[in-house]
This record gives structure tokens, C-alpha cells and sequence, in this order.
């Protein structure tokens, strides 16, 4: 198998110089906390804490998912995943990352399995196009609604809409239709499953859904759409292993959380994430979830002092980018980490034609090709950075393949669990998001929740005519 690496030179002093870069003395200095930590990692896994890191060995989770999608994909033509977040994030990364551009524009015959929608947001104007699309076409469309408890607002209203639709047109038979992936047990999706007989996956438990795009979370629509999910898991598991030696200069995302952290002491406050590979585009949108939700904390682990961790992530692509942030970057605020994501050899070169050879501003295109192109763009924009002390880093995908994509989720998964502890906090929950849940219910008028209503309706809700220009 092809390995993935971390190149990290230009994040360091030698590149970037003291004031910006990773000395070699702040390393040594991390490396005893560094081995700690990988022991408690150790010792929590195997109290069942560090779930997310087993998902790519459960071989009950992976058959399940197998058999799914047996039962349903000779039948499905357009497969609807309802989720939001983590529900949702993993998916569309899965799909945009190792199937084509136009998947979904490719005929029945070619495409290797349904069309596929990941539902994330509420905007009536996206859902009202997909009932009209699908609707025609009902019978062989499946929706797979994600939610671990069934209560999330987006998802849940998603979901009454397209059972309704479901059901109008097809009567009796409309569960045949429906797989929701929930909790095991207990949750009101479940009692809705248990009651309308619905088939189900397990929304694994211990597992974040931040951390469940490896989990029947995120395997069921990439197996329905064809990607390899055995050889994805199997990447995961490498990265894994490679993951749990306590030495910083062997452990890939132990020295990228050190790398992030020691940076983020000296004002490096935003981590940039750059493909330069539409492809991979979408894999920054799921690392944005990881790194934001994990690492953005009032409180240390204590839950008493107050430390306003955090460190905030922002996607760009190469070479788009080029064009619309590198400005900032190189001449802004000294205050991100930049890391590339750079593929060492796409699928196809693709050749630019000579046929403009005989003009002079252009003939140096001439019997080059777009991989050699994109690859020049990503190592010129390094340079650039470089050359205004702009520290950077570099993942690199021998190829975009599942092994090499499941290497790269299970490599920030573990890193991120390595900065969480390097900065003191919680890395596994997300009380400020409660808040916001809290507050859609008192709007939307959910009983028990009168008196927030009553709050926001005095603090935000009504627009003061004095502010309105």
C-alpha cells in the first residue's frame, strides 16, 4: 500500500526562521508530553474510549453495511442521505473525493451505482428542486436519513417531508424505501424505526459524529456509489498503526498536532487546508468540522478555568485561490498554518495541446501537461509563502485512491485527539452547539422551551427599526 506523508520542513525554524516556524529545541521539549499522551491513548482505547480508532476493525459494522447495501442497491437509482454535520460532512467528502466530477451526470449504464444527494441544510428552495427530481423517479429512490437521535431539526424535518412523499406515492410499501442509520437502542428515531419496522445501521456509540464518517455513517452511501470501502478501511488501519508510537519523528499525527500546536502559541490562530485537487475540496470542508468543533473550547478538561481554546480552520483551493486569498496570505497577518494537499500522481496527465505553440506567451505550455501544471502552481505558491516566512506543510497522496483517502481521515482524527490534549481540553464534546438546538426548538415552538423563547424574542428576534438602513 501506498503510504501517505507529512512533509514539514517549511514549518520549521530552518525555514520560516524562530519568530514563525518549530524550532528544534520546542520539539524536544513536547516530545516527553507527546509519549504521555500516546500512553493514555493507549490505556483509554482499551477502556473503550478512543472508539472512532476501532471502527476500521469491526468487522459486524462492515458486513452490516455490505448487506444493506445488497438489499437495496439493484433497486435504487437515486439514493437521498438526510443528515446534518458529521451525519453529512463525511459523505460528500467520501463521494466528491473518489468518484468523478459528474458522477451524477453519468447515464444509468456507466455510473456504478445511484445518483446520489446528501441533504445538509434546510434551504426550502435546494429541497423543493429534489422533490420535483426525485419524485418522477420514486419508486427507485432510497433515503437514508442519519441521526443519532432523530431529534436534530434540519434532519428530522427532512425526513417527515420525504417519508410523506414517500408514502403518498408508494402506500403501505413506502418503508421498503426507507434505511435510517441511528441509535442502537434508544432515541425517537429508533422508536419510529421499531414502530414503522424501517431497516436500520447503528450510529456507532462512543463514537462522535465528527469521528463517524468511518462507521456506517458515511460507508453505506460510498459502498451504494461503488468506492471501495473495504480498501478505505483498510487505509484507516494503516494509518492507525502507524499512529501509535510514542515517538514524535516516527507518529505522523502526533507530530502534526505538535506542529499545530507550538505554532498556534506563536499567534498561528488559523489552520488553512489547500487541495490542490478539486477532489480532495471537499475533504477541507470535513476537516473544518474536526478541527472546529474538537479544538474550539471555553473551559480546560477541568471545566474550570476559562482558556477560549482554539484554533480556527479555513478551506482554499489550488490553484482557485491562487487567485483570491494568497494576497492575504502572503502579505496579511503572519497568523496561519498553511497545509497543502498535493497528489503526486492523478489518474489522468492530460495533455495541453502545442496547437498554440507559435504564440510566443503561451509556447512554453506546449507538450506539457495539467498534472505537471497544478503540481508547479501548488509548489510556486509554497515558494511564494516561503519567501514572506509563511510557514507551511505538506500532505502528500501518492494517488487519490480509498487507501490513500482512509489514511488521511484516520491521520486528523488522531491528530486532532493529540492537540485537544496538547491544549488541556475536551476534545470529544460541544456544548456550545447546544445552545443554538435550544434556541431553533423555542422558535419553532417545541413544548418546554417557552421561557428561551420569551429571550430571544427580547434579545434578538425583533429588529429594531433605529439599526435598519
Amino acid at each position: 500500500m501506498d503510504r501517505l506523508s507529512l512533509y514539514w520542513k517549511n514549518a520549521t525554524a530552518d525555514a520560516v526562521g524562530d519568530k514563525h516556524g518549530v524550532t528544534e529545541k520546542e520539539l524536544k521539549q513536547i516530545a516527553p508530553q507527546i509519549k504521555d499522551i500516546t500512553k493514555k491513548m493507549s490505556d483509554d482505547r482499551k477502556a473503550g474510549k478512543m472508539k472512532y480508532r476501532d471502527l476500521p476493525y469491526d468487522e459486524d459494522m462492515i458486513e452490516a453495511v455490505h448487506r444493506e447495501v445488497e438489499h437495496f442497491r439493484d433497486r435504487c437509482e437515486v439514493l437521498l442521505v438526510l443528515g446534518i454535520g458529521g451525519s453529512a460532512l463525511g459523505n460528500i467528502a467520501l463521494q466528491n473525493s473518489l468518484n468523478p466530477f459528474t458522477y451524477n451526470l453519468m447515464s444509468d449504464r456507466t455510473r456504478p451505482g445511484p445518483q446520489v444527494f446528501v441533504l445538509d441544510n434546510v434551504d426550502p428552495d435546494q429541497i423543493k428542486s429534489i422533490v420535483e427530481y426525485v419524485t418522477p423517479r420514486i419508486k427507485r429512490t432510497i433515503v437514508n436519513v442519519v441521526s443519532k437521535s432523530g431529534e436534530t431539526a434540519e434532519t428530522a424535518s427532512q425526513f417527515i417531508l420525504f417519508r410523506d412523499l414517500l408514502q403518498s406515492k408508494l402506500g403501505k410499501k413506502y418503508t421498503e424505501n426507507i434505511l435510517a442509520t441511528t441509535d442502537a437502542t434508544g432515541g425517537t428515531l429508533r422508536e419510529i424505526c421499531n414502530a414503522e419496522q424501517y431497516r436500520t445501521l447503528e450510529v456507532p456509540d462512543g463514537v462522535g459524529g465528527r469521528f463517524s464518517v468511518l462507521s456506517a455513517v458515511g460507508l453505506f452511501s460510498a459502498a451504494m456509489s461503488g468506492i471501495d470501502v473495504d480498501a478505505l478501511l483498510l487505509g484507516a488501519a494503516e494509518m492507525d498503526k502507524r499512529c501509535k508510537d510514542g515517538d514524535i519523528t516516527k507518529n505522523p499525527a502526533a507530530l502534526l498536532a505538535s506542529i499545530h500546536h507550538i505554532l498556534n502559541n506563536k499567534g498561528k490562530i488559523m489552520s488553512v487546508m489547500m487541495p490542490y485537487s478539486t477532489s480532495l475540496y471537499y475533504l477541507a470542508d470535513w476537516y473544518r468540522q474536526l478541527w472546529a468543533e474538537s479544538l474550539g473550547k471555553q473551559f480546560d478538561l477541568a471545566g474550570k478555568k476559562e482558556v477560549f481554546a482554539g484554533q480556527t480552520p479555513i478551506k482554499a483551493l489550488g490553484t482557485t485561490d491562487q487567485h483570491s486569498q494568497v494576497q492575504l496570505y502572503r502579505e496579511g497577518p503572519n497568523d496561519k498554518l498553511i497545509t497543502f494537499l498535493e497528489v503526486e500522481k492523478f489518474a489522468q496527465k492530460l495533455a495541453i495541446p502545442s496547437s498554440m505553440k507559435h504564440v510566443k506567451a503561451l509556447d512554453y505550455l506546449a507538450n506539457s501537461n495539467f498534472q505537471t501544471l497544478i503540481n508547479s502552481e501548488k509548489l510556486a505558491t509554497e515558494y511564494a509563502l516561503l519567501e514572506s516566512k509563511r510557514p507551511t506543510l505538506t500532505v502528500l497522496f501518492p494517488s487519490i485512491s480509498p487507501e490513500a483517502v482512509g489514511q488521511f481521515l484516520m491521520l486528523y482524527e488522531i491528530a486532532v485527539s493529540y492537540f485537544g490534549s496538547l491544549m488541556g481540553i475536551n476534545t470529544y464534546d460541544q456544548p456550545a452547539v447546544q445552545l443554538g438546538k435550544d434556541a431553533t426548538y423555542a422558535l419553532m415552538g417545541k413544548p418546554g422551551y417557552d421561557d428561551l423563547n420569551k429571550k430571544i424574542q427580547a434579545a434578538v428576534a425583533k429588529r429594531d427599526k433605529k439599526y435598519m438602513i
